[in-house]
């Protein structure tokens, strides 16, 4: 663990997290048709970050210094994740919550861990169909749905 690293990223995702608090606090509370408002899932990202950024920054001062040799980057996992997520959110809207986001969700896994194929299958549909089950049919809101298409 780079100490100097996570002090300085902790900071940057304690002030990301707090600019999510206050960013939710100006949007609508709910929105027609649903029940929960487009606000409540920002404001819970910026807790768990700001949360998580606190944590990190006191690891960092615990910690006595860094451990072991530098370790290699892995620049193709990262640039296949944040192509995936480009894609995500440009085909969010046409294709659909549950198709777009089993796509993403296996090619991220794939791009971690190659191996286990039926593993990334069966967890990618099961979130995937899982959350808009609950989003949609149970805490009634609204997620882009299937492509008129299909």
């Amino acid at each position: 663990m780079a100490i100097k690293f996570d002090r300085v990223a902790s900071i940057v995702f304690l002030a990301v997290g707090v600019l999510f608090i206050i960013g939710s606090r100006h949007l609508a509370s709910s929105s027609y048709g649903s029940v929960v408002g487009p606000d409540i899932f920002p404001l819970v990202l910026g807790i768990l970050l700001v949360l998580l950024s606190i944590r990190l920054f006191y690891e960092t001062f615990m910690s006595t210094g860094s451990s072991g040799p530098k370790e290699k980057l892995e620049w193709k996992p990262f640039l296949i994740i944040f192509v995936a997520t480009l894609l995500y959110i440009l085909t969010l809207e046409t294709i659909g919550y549950v198709i777009t986001t089993f796509i993403f969700l296996l090619v991220c896994f794939q791009a971690m861990e190659r191996s286990k194929l039926i593993t990334s299958i069966i967890i990618s549909a099961a979130f995937s169909g899982i959350v808009y089950f609950l989003f949609v049919d149970v805490l009634k809101g609204t997620l882009p749905g299937w492509p008129i298409w299909f």
